[in-house]
């Protein structure tokens, strides 16, 4: 099946192309079976895939032509098929099957449907062709692709402009990202010669003569990318703001692909990662960092969305305090886990949203569970697996990532632990606001309420059972010697560095975080049973408004920008280049105007003056000469 590797991402660009180019005229349910097909066809060969690279362990490149080739660079266009890049397949065709069979119920009623699935298969390829690419360069198209998409998507609703604006702010917010990622590339050019993955850590493996700082500063160009791409701070601003786009758009960019761009790509360039140790410090802190702010906003956010966005965020925290103590294999199994309960509660979320016939804050809500029993239930499993409770896929995950920054720093270790449990408080906040107690809405919203159809229910089931089982390819040691994910990934990528803690210390570590993560869901509950929604005050106001970033970004950043733009407008745009060229052009008109005068039409006239000049030209030569 590897040969025909080349299929996995050609199904969605040719579904994109069948949608795109007939989007005015298929009907919507022939979008929505074309769209979902072409990713089915996919997660088909990839699953091929899959299971052939776990029969052979080892890697292959299918080169389908040569693409740059000058001098000695040669840069072909060639995919690299092994453990990380067919894991990443069935992940992002597997979830992204379900969320496009989700949406042709979801997104029935919208008259750009086609179109829609025109873009979201555009999505799927883009990824593809990141995460198979043999070479930075290949990885760097499918990376803008996704920009691209996110763009189309979150401002999917163009005609209001606060989802227009999200959509800019995402696409500024990943340039900047993509600008670093491009820096470590050319960096990667000019010191080794190549963009290619085996050649280049070849090189790094073989003792490349090159200092420790070169190393540090191309990670440090290639974690700007990522913190764009994954929204880590002070880039993590656009993707809450992507919530804007369908509901199935956020599960997609947030469980399957855009956002796991970051850690896949740091994940495949562990060996350089290895080697620079102040990049991976940095890492790790910015995720640490990350992991905290987003969760503490989470707790007081009233919009279902809003809510899951800022988790993922949180997330996407833990992933890269992983990579950054050199557990790869970690961040990768959470990516993994992450994907399946996150995409749960974004569609959980989107049939809640469904129901209350598009109402998103969790203040109108309240009793749902009653009347969406498939719904509640399958929630409930995601919040479960999110929170870590034992038994469910995130714990698994979770519990690795906190051993190895145990292992690695026990501060480090307390605050990450802390990020932790808010999770498991916002969650359950959400969750027991939503669906346990009294109905707060109207009585026309309550008399309406109702499940969801099975193309959104299925879906949901789906997950829900892979929400559960999805951590079993990965138990810790103290329950298994062999642990099926890190025998998986060993060949490409596996932990560096991390320490292997006694059996004691792990279940003392796992107990710990169990015990103080069930004490936060009870007093999640405990702070719901009785809703009292009055304005926040102090550092609660604070976390409602985000901690203020955007406002601070936009007075350090966007206002002194503005400001500037105007000042370049007004003086250097209008006085000076327009003044200067407009001047030019009135002197040439002025002096034309005067001159025509002299064209009198007297034959006298012009013979007086072929004498005057000639005349005056003997007197200049004649002196000239003397």
């Amino acid at each position: 099946m590897t040969n025909l590797v080349y299929l996995v991402p050609l199904f969605p660009l040719i579904g994109f192309l069948i949608n795109g180019i007939g989007w005015r005229k298929l009907p919507k349910s022939v979008g929505g079976i074309v769209g979902s097909a072409a990713v089915l066809a996919s997660f088909a060969v990839s699953l091929g895939i899959f299971f052939e690279v776990r029969s052979a362990g080892t890697a292959t490149t299918v080169q389908l032509f040569d693409f740059i080739q000058s001098g000695n660079l040669n840069i072909p266009f060639a995919f690299q098929v092994d453990a990380l890049s067919s894991l990443f397949l069935l992940i992002i065709t597997g979830v992204g099957f379900l969320i496009h069979v989700y949406s042709t119920s979801y997104m029935h009623d919208d008259e750009g449907m086609v179109k829609y699935f025109a873009f979201l298969n555009l999505f799927v390829f883009s990824m593809l062709l990141l995460v198979l690419g043999s070479n930075y360069l290949i990885m760097f198209i499918g990376w803008e692709g996704v920009g691209l998409c996110s763009y189309l998507l979150i401002g999917f609703w163009y005609k209001r402009k606060d989802f227009t604006d999200a959509a800019k702010k995402a696409f500024v917010m990943n340039r900047i990202g993509d600008l670093g990622f491009l820096v470590g590339m050319l960096l990667v050019l000019l010191n080794f010669g190549t963009l290619t993955y085996q050649d280049f850590f070849g090189q790094i493996n073989e003792g490349a003569a090159v200092s420790s700082s070169t190393y540090n500063w191309i990670a440090i160009c290639f974690f700007i990318g990522a913190m764009g791409k994954s929204a880590q701070i002070p880039l993590y601003t656009w993707l809450p703001d992507a919530m804007a786009g369908p509901t199935p758009v956020s599960a997609l960019i947030h469980a399957a692909t855009m956002v796991t761009a970051g850690i896949y790509m740091i994940a495949r360039s562990s060996v350089l990662y290895n080697l620079a140790e102040n990049a991976q410090h940095l890492v790790a802190w910015i995720g640490l960092a990350t992991a905290i702010v987003a969760a503490s906003i989470a707790i007081k956010q009233y919009d279902i969305k809003k809510v899951l966005a800022y988790s993922t965020v949180s997330q996407l925290g833990f992933m890269f305090i992983a990579l950054g103590v050199g557990a790869y294999t970690t961040a990768v199994f959470h990516v993994m886990t992450h994907a399946f309960f996150k995409a749960l509660l974004f569609l959980g979320s989107g049939s809640v949203i469904h129901a209350m016939h598009g109402e998103q804050d969790i203040r109108q809500m309240g009793g749902l569970s009653r009347k969406m029993k498939i719904t509640s239930t399958t929630f409930l499993i995601g919040c479960l697996a999110i929170a870590g409770i034992p038994g469910f896929a995130g714990f698994f995950s979770k519990d690795e990532i906190l051993a190895s920054v145990y292992g690695h720093s026990p501060l480090m270790y307390y605050l990450t632990l802390g990020a932790a449990l808010m999770t498991a408080f916002y969650m359950f906040r959400l969750y027991f606001l939503t669906f346990l107690g009294k109905f707060r809405g109207t009585e026309e919203q309550e008399k309406h309420v109702h499940e969801s159809p099975a193309a959104i229910t299925i879906p949901l089931a789906i997950l829900a059972i892979l929400s559960i089982i999805g951590g079993y390819v990965g138990l810790p040691p103290v329950m298994s010697e062999h642990h099926i994910l890190n025998a998986y990934l060993a060949p490409v990528v596996s932990n560096h560095g991390v320490h292997h803690l006694e059996h004691a210390t792990e279940w003392m570590l796992m107990g710990l975080s169990t015990v103080l993560v069930i004490v936060m869901i009870v007093f999640a509950y405990v702070r719901t049973k009785n809703p009292n929604f009055k304005p926040n005050t102090g550092i609660a106001k604070a976390l409602e408004n985000k901690w203020y970033v955007d406002e601070l970004y936009d007075a350090v950043i966007v206002k002194p920008l503005g400001a500037l733009s105007k000042v370049l407008n007004n003086i250097i745009e209008k006085l000076g280049i327009d003044g200067i060229v407009n001047g030019i052009g009135k002197t040439v008109n002025w002096g034309s105007g005067k001159i025509r005068l002299m064209q009198s039409g007297q034959v006298g006239l012009y013979i007086f003056a072929m004498v005057l000049g000639m005349t005056i030209l003997f007197v200049i030569s004649y002196f000239w000469i003397q």
